[in-house]
């Protein structure tokens, strides 16, 4: 893509994770810096594009069950990144349309693209927030949340290889427990998160290039990634590897090549 009439505040000098994430699933939204340390990443783990095909393929079927199964019209996806269509709302919206969705994020170029995740049903309702899950009250307390949400009536919370980006200094329990505190019972949180379980010494080297890039990542075990889930009612199956999570047909690819923790939690 070309860098004209982008928004001034995109750094193109440094690779950013929401565009390594769209040259991961075949996006064009990125640049050649994004696409070097993206191939740098492939080059440690292979599996990377995989783990990122299975991360969309989890969000779909949660979205799906969430809607179908436990009556949940409204989301509020945080990290959005780039659009990749199906969109969360184009999946939410074809099992009910009036279903309602925020996405945000903080990336200045999801936001010049932000009109791709605006078109809703009639029924229903999109908008989107720029802000960052590091300060949960700007996602929060934007109007345009308000505009679309009813926080009184049960909200999903999608989190979507997200929290990696997350690291202990920056309190990511905190940050959810702070995001659940204000939905009902009968809310959900759908979270998929990386993890460095089958394969340490790879994943401390895909650690390593993120943070050579500037940003910082702190990927997670299985335990780790369960404690989000504290105080939820976990669906079946669990905490799991995101392609083992209600698969919609045969699971072919490995634990290893997935390396991505995914689970779904009823607010009681």
């Amino acid at each position: 893509m070309t860098t004209s009439n982008l928004p001034r505040d995109i750094d193109t000098s440094r690779p950013h994770s929401a565009r390594m994430y769209d040259y991961y699933l075949g996006g064009k939204d990125h640049f050649e810096v994004d696409e070097q340390a993206a191939e740098s990443v492939a080059g440690v783990y292979p599996g990377i594009f995989v783990c990122a095909r299975e991360n969309r393929a989890f969000m779909h079927r949660a979205t799906r069950v969430l809607a179908r199964e436990h009556g949940i019209r409204q989301w509020l996806d945080i990290g959005t990144g780039i659009p990749t269509e199906p969109n969360l709302h184009q999946v939410a919206q074809s099992v009910v349309a009036e279903a309602r969705v925020v996405y945000a994020d903080n990336d200045p170029l999801v936001l010049k693209y932000a009109e791709r995740l605006m078109r809703s049903t009639p029924q229903g309702r999109t908008a989107y927030v720029h802000g960052d899950v590091n300060d949960p009250a700007s996602l929060l307390d934007a109007p345009a949340l308000a505009e679309v949400l009813d926080l009184e009536q049960p909200v999903a919370l999608s989190l979507n290889a997200l929290m990696h980006f997350v690291t202990d200094a920056q309190d990511p329990y905190g940050i959810v427990t702070r995001l659940l505190d204000v939905v009902p019972s009968g809310s959900a949180l759908a979270l998929s998160h990386c993890t460095p379980d089958f394969d340490p010494s790879t994943w401390q080297q895909v650690t390593d290039i993120y943070t050579g890039a500037g940003t910082p990542v702190q990927f997670r075990s299985r335990d780790d990634v369960i404690r989000f889930f504290d105080g939820l009612e976990l669906l079946e199956p669990g905490v799991t590897v995101g392609h083992r999570w209600r698969p919609d047909g045969p699971v072919e690819a490995t634990d290893a090549e997935v390396s991505l923790w995914t689970g779904v939690g009823i607010k009681p």
